[in-house]
């Protein structure tokens, strides 16, 4: 029979044993994988939903945030140390212009100032087949993620063309069809541009008709409305009725008023916006941030003179009669708007000429024509019209209604820009350094709003509003899109004179668990998704 210290000793061999046999060793526990593909480090987090910031790592697991708090350098694959910088949700930009992503991939003005989501088809123009468009991204990868709208415009257009009449039920039919086949594909809603041809010539019931179909489907109704201008208060109403008739939310893009005479009455729209708010209506807007817009020269000539296209419009200024009609209409349209002439149209990209580009209406009359009046600018706006018309740039609007519209928790920070072939033109800056422009400009330096709201702007209200349900937020399970900033350094180089330069400041851009940016090089890396309904 063994003694006590006998078969103690004997006991604890065994416990020893059994212990080594079930706990690594120290060779297996350096050979283990490790739990992360990527741990960020030391970041002030700022989570996307208007939280005050917070100190935290963030681990990123097979494109998802896999842990929000303390982790360990060791357990990442990749280490980033976010010390002094910013981390945030990437950036969803919920109006651009951005068809043509297959072009350039890259994105590169996009990804430079944070932007990992787009959404595409704004303003009524879209692709009508949604499904073909975003499978694109399985042969063409995009560095970004990838949303549409389907366009009234587009689909109006379609059907029976540029005509300006309203269809008739068998083309009404067809484009309900339209647009059923595109919210079934995952067309994210219903958007309009009532200003453009042929959008402009369509009443409020057709829209209507239309904007029922996207609510069946949980989609929303974004709109470039009738009118930024004089009308804006009427344009609004519209918007809201079709909202309400049709029972799904409203988004305005690009909230602005537009015309000289109304500057400082975006207190009053505003208030259109709060109203139909407190009423029930689920409505937001979406901004860029500057005083001055971007579209078609088309835009300010008569709609009746557009109808059936460039060629028809060309032989009515043929005609001396109307184009005497023209001439008076624009005349009466700028005065009433509040401007005194065209200064304040800028050439963007005039192919017919490109020595025009960055100079305005008035320059360019004054060069070629050696005359400075309205009616001779009038005049070099339809020579450049028939000669295939061009992109402008208006500074039309006031710091004033900026900065109110800004402040506002319903409004988004948008660029409405296209991807960028860096030197080409002259464009609006938005599209190189709209989200660093608040950031740098009206955050940091104005302090107009505070940077967890500026951020939220920019990330969970977008992805709220258009329903991509695993973005824009800093929690565990999201889709990891992320952004790593210098909030001190960030800024937007880019001006209206120069506006070929990248937004500066942003270190890290991550689109699902892939750096795009890193280390503020561009990696060639397309990690971005179709993002459906």
């Amino acid at each position: 029979m063994q003694s006590r210290p006998a078969r103690a000793a004997l006991i604890a061999v065994l416990v020893l044993s059994l212990w080594q046999g079930a706990s690594p060793s120290r060779a297996q526990q350096q050979s283990a994988p490790p739990a992360f593909d990527l741990v960020i480090t030391n970041a002030r987090v700022v989570d996307g939903a208007g939280n005050p910031w917070f100190r935290a790592d963030v681990a990123v697991k097979d494109g998802r945030i896999a842990r929000v708090g303390r982790v360990a350098p060791a357990e990442g694959r990749r280490v980033i140390d976010a010390r002094n910088r910013i981390v945030a949700p990437g950036f969803i930009d919920v109006h651009a212009h951005t068809e043509d992503i297959y072009g350039q991939p890259e994105a590169e003005n996009f990804v430079r100032m944070g932007v990992t989501s787009l959404v595409t088809g704004n303003c009524g123009g879209s692709v009508v087949e949604v499904g073909k468009f975003l499978d694109r991204i399985k042969e063409t990868p995009l560095a970004v993620n990838l949303a549409t709208l389907i366009g009234h415009n587009s689909v109006r257009r379609e059907v029976f063309g540029s005509a300006n009449r309203a269809p008739t039920p068998e083309e009404l039919e067809k484009m309900r069809a339209l647009v059923e086949q595109a919210m079934r594909d995952g067309a994210v809603g219903l958007s309009t541009g009532l200003i453009y041809v042929p959008g402009v010539y369509a009443k409020t019931d057709e829209v209507l008709e239309l904007a029922r179909v996207a609510a069946r489907h949980g989609g929303l109704y974004a709109t470039h409305m009738r009118s930024e201008g004089l009308n804006v208060a009427e344009a609004i109403r519209e918007s809201i009725e079709i909202g309400e008739k049709a029972g799904l939310p409203v988004e305005i893009s690009h909230f602005k008023v537009s015309a000289k005479k109304l500057w400082g009455t975006s207190s009053t729209t505003l208030g259109l916006v709060r109203d139909a708010r407190a009423r029930g209506l689920s409505i937001t807007v979406d901004q860029y941030a500057y005083t001055a817009s971007s579209t078609s020269l088309d835009s300010r000539l008569p709609e009746w003179l557009l109808e059936g296209g460039r060629e028809e419009g060309k032989k009515r200024l043929d005609d001396p009669a109307q184009r005497t009609r023209v001439v008076s209409e624009m005349k009466a349209g700028l005065k009433r708007s509040g401007f005194k002439d065209y200064s304040h149209a800028m050439v963007a990209s005039y192919r017919a000429k490109p020595e025009y580009n960055g100079k305005s209406i008035a320059e360019i009359t004054k060069l070629g024509r050696g005359k400075s009046d309205v009616g001779s600018q009038i005049e070099q706006i339809l020579e450049m019209y028939s000669a295939g018309g061009a992109q402008m740039v208006y500074h039309s609007m006031s710091e004033e209604d900026v900065r109110r519209i800004m402040r506002e928790p319903f409004t988004m920070i948008a660029s409405d820009a296209g991807v960028r072939r860096f030197g080409e033109g002259v464009p609006h800056p938005r599209g190189y350094g709209n989200n660093a422009r608040v950031l740098g400009l009206y955050v940091r330096d104005l302090r107009l709003v505070t940077l967890e709201d500026a951020v939220r702007k920019m990330t969970s209200l977008p992805a709220q509003t258009f329903s991509l349900r695993d973005r824009g937020l800093v929690r565990e399970g999201m889709a990891a899109d992320l952004v790593i900033f210098d909030e001190a350094k960030v800024s937007d180089p880019s001006t209206f004179d120069k506006p070929h330069q990248y937004a500066v400041g942003f270190d890290y851009v991550i689109v699902n668990g892939a750096a795009v940016i890193d280390d503020g090089k561009l990696t060639g890396e397309r990690p971005g998704v179709a993002l459906r309904r």
